[in-house]
C-alpha cells in the first residue's frame, strides 16, 4: 500500500493561482484545461451576452460580471501528471476565501500583468504564501500588449515582494512584436505561429538554436547570466526564490512551455503540520499516516437541482476510499464519507479513491465546518485556518416577511461557507449583524439569496468601520458609547468600532484585554 501511495503522490501537483483582478488568472486556468484536453474551447470571461463563460467560473454572477468570486477546485491529467488546481477569487473583497484556499495548496502560480507589475492584491496574496512558505512561480502575462521592460518587472518583484527572482525564459519582443521566448535552460528559441483548431486559437511552436536569436536578445541574456540570480530548485521550494516566465495566456505564446516547466518544478504533496491533543506539534507523513484531511471550503447550491451543500476536503495523508469511516475530530464521533466527488468546475464525478494532494467534495448534511480535521487515527488537529476581522457591517432583512424561512435557510448555508460572517448582539438576543471584509461580499450575498433561495432583501449599512476579537473578561470590558460588542458563531466576543481612533482609545482603556485582528 505504501508504495502505491508513494507513486500516486509523485504524480500529483496541487496548486493555486493568485493575482490582482484582471491580470489573466482565469484565462491561464482555462488554457491549462485546454492543453490537458479537459475542455475543447477556452471561454474568455467577458461578462457579455453571447460570450462563452469560463469553465472555472460556474456561478451565474461570475459569468455576468467577468470576475472570479468563489474558489473552484478542479482535477485533470496533464502529460501523465495529475493536476489539482484551486482557482481562487481575484477580487480583494474575497481575500478570506482565497487565504483559506491557499492553505490547501502545495505551490502557487502568481500571475502579473506586464503593463501593471506587482499590484495591491498580488502583494497581499504573496504575503500569505510567504508566511506559509508556499513556493511561488511567477507568470508575467500579456506580453502581447504594450508593457514594461522585463528587467524592470523582475526588479519590482524582488523589491516589492522581497524575494529573489530568476527568469527561466526570456521574451523575444513585446507588444505586437512578441514572437516567442528563449528557454534559458535548454538554450533554444521557441517561436510561435498562430493557428486555429476546432475554433480555438492555438500557437504552433518552432524551436531554433539560440544563435538565431536577435542580437539585442542575446545581449540581454548575457547581462542576465552575469548579473541575474542563478536558479536553485531548493531555494524555490523553500519560498526564497521565484522562477519567472514571460508569456501571453490570450494568444497561448509561451503557455505550454510554462506548464511543462511547472509540472517539473512544482513540489509533490508533502508532510503537513498538526497539533496533538496535548498541544505538541507533529508532522503528518503523507505516506505512512492513514487517511487524514481537513475541510477548507464549504459551498452551497453547486447542484441547483438538489439545493445541497458541498464540503471541500484536502487529502493530506493515506489513501481515501469511498464509504470510508473516519473520526470527526471536532464532533468527537465517527462518520461515513459516502458519495465523494471530484470537480471540474460545477461538473461532478464520483470518486472511488483519492490520494494526498487531491481535493474531494462530500455532501455536507450540517456536520462540517471550515477547518474541521478528519482522519482514520484521530489524536491531532491540522493547523487552524485564518479568520480575518470584518470591516463592513450591515443589517439584512427579507422584503417579503412571508419568505423568512427561505431567508433563514439561505443565511445559515451562506454563513456556513464563510462567504459572510454572522454576529449576534451581545446584549439583545435575536439581534443579528452581518459582517464582511469587503463590500462586494454583501452584493454577492443579496444576489445569491435572490437567485438561489428566491428571497429579495433590504440591506441597511451600519456605521462601524473596524473590529477586533476581545480576549479577557468581557464583563470587565469598558467600551465607548459608540462601540458595540457582539458574538461570532463560536460565541467569541468581538467589538465593533466606528473608527480606528475609537478602537485605539478602547485599547488604551482596556489594558488587561487583548485585541485580536486575525484568528489563526
Amino acid at each position: 500500500m505504501e508504495e502505491s501511495i508513494r507513486a500516486a503522490i509523485a504524480k500529483r501537483r496541487t496548486f493555486a493561482i493568485i493575482s490582482h483582478p484582471d491580470a489573466g488568472k482565469t484565462t491561464l486556468t482555462e488554457k491549462l484545461l485546454l492543453y490537458s484536453g479537459a475542455i475543447q474551447t477556452a471561454g474568455m470571461v467577458k461578462g457579455r451576452k453571447g460570450r462563452k463563460a469560463a469553465t472555472s467560473d460556474w456561478m451565474a454572477m461570475e459569468q455576468e460580471r467577468g470576475i472570479s468570486i468563489t474558489s473552484s477546485a478542479m482535477q485533470f491529467t496533464y502529460k501523465d501528471i495529475i493536476v489539482n488546481v484551486l482557482d481562487t477569487p481575484g477580487h480583494e473583497d474575497f481575500s478570506e476565501d482565497t487565504y483559506r484556499t491557499l492553505t490547501a495548496a502545495d505551490c502557487a502560480i502568481m500571475v502579473i500583468d506586464a503593463s501593471k507589475g506587482v499590484e495591491k492584491q498580488t502583494r497581499k496574496l504573496f504575503e500569505v504564501c510567504h508566511l506559509r512558505k508556499i513556493p511561488v512561480l511567477t507568470f508575467v502575462n500579456k506580453m502581447d500588449m504594450p508593457g514594461r521592460e522585463p528587467l524592470d518587472l523582475m526588479h519590482e518583484v524582488e523589491n516589492v515582494l522581497q524575494i529573489q527572482s530568476c527568469a527561466l525564459n526570456w521574451p523575444i519582443g513585446s507588444g505586437k512584436e512578441f514572437q516567442g521566448v528563449v528557454d534559458r535552460q535548454a538554450c533554444e528559441c521557441i517561436y510561435f505561429e498562430k493557428t486555429s483548431i476546432g475554433g480555438a486559437q492555438q500557437a504552433n511552436m518552432i524551436r531554433k538554436p539560440l544563435s538565431e536569436a536577435p542580437a539585442s536578445i542575446r545581449e540581454e541574456l548575457e547581462l542576465l547570466d552575469l548579473a541575474g540570480n542563478p536558479f536553485d530548485h531548493q531555494q524555490f521550494l523553500m519560498g526564497e526564490l521565484t522562477p519567472v516566465f514571460f508569456a501571453s495566456a490570450l494568444t497561448n505564446f509561451g503557455v505550454e512551455p510554462f506548464f511543462d516547466a511547472f509540472i517539473h518544478l512544482a513540489p509533490s504533496p508533502h508532510a503537513r503540520l498538526a497539533n496533538r491533543t496535548d498541544g505538541t506539534e507533529i508532522a503528518i507523513d503523507p505516506i505512512r499516516t492513514p487517511f487524514s484531511g481537513y475541510v477548507f471550503k464549504l459551498q452551497a447550491n453547486m447542484d441547483r437541482r438538489h439545493r445541497d451543500n458541498m464540503a471541500f476536503i484536502r487529502v493530506c495523508s493515506g489513501r481515501f476510499e469511498r464509504d470510508l469511516v473516519v473520526k470527526h475530530h471536532r464532533l468527537g464521533r465517527e462518520i461515513r464519507l459516502s458519495r465523494p466527488h471530484g470537480m471540474v468546475a460545477g461538473e461532478r464525478t464520483t470518486l472511488d479513491y483519492a490520494y494526498p494532494g487531491d481535493i474531494i467534495g462530500v455532501i455536507n448534511p450540517g456536520l462540517f465546518a471550515i477547518g474541521d480535521t478528519l482522519s482514520v487515527t484521530g489524536g491531532f488537529q491540522f493547523k487552524p485556518l485564518p479568520q480575518f476581522q470584518p470591516e463592513i457591517f450591515a443589517k439584512l432583512y427579507p422584503k417579503d416577511v412571508g419568505k423568512r424561512k427561505a431567508f433563514d435557510k439561505g443565511i445559515f448555508q451562506l454563513t456556513d461557507e464563510g462567504a459572510i460572517q454572522l454576529l449576534r448582539h451581545f446584549e439583545r438576543e435575536g439581534d443579528h449583524i452581518f459582517a464582511a471584509v469587503g463590500k462586494l461580499q454583501f452584493e454577492v450575498m443579496q444576489y445569491r439569496l435572490k437567485d438561489e433561495y428566491g428571497v429579495e432583501t433590504i440591506l441597511t449599512p451600519l456605521p462601524y468601520q473596524c473590529s477586533a476579537w476581545i480576549l479577557g473578561d468581557i464583563d470587565r470590558f469598558e467600551k465607548t458609547s459608540t462601540c458595540l460588542v457582539a458574538q461570532d458563531r463560536q460565541n467569541r466576543p468581538i467589538a465593533l468600532f466606528t473608527s480606528q481612533w475609537d478602537k485605539q482609545y478602547c485599547m488604551k482603556q482596556n489594558p488587561n484585554h487583548q485585541f485580536v485582528d486575525i484568528l489563526a
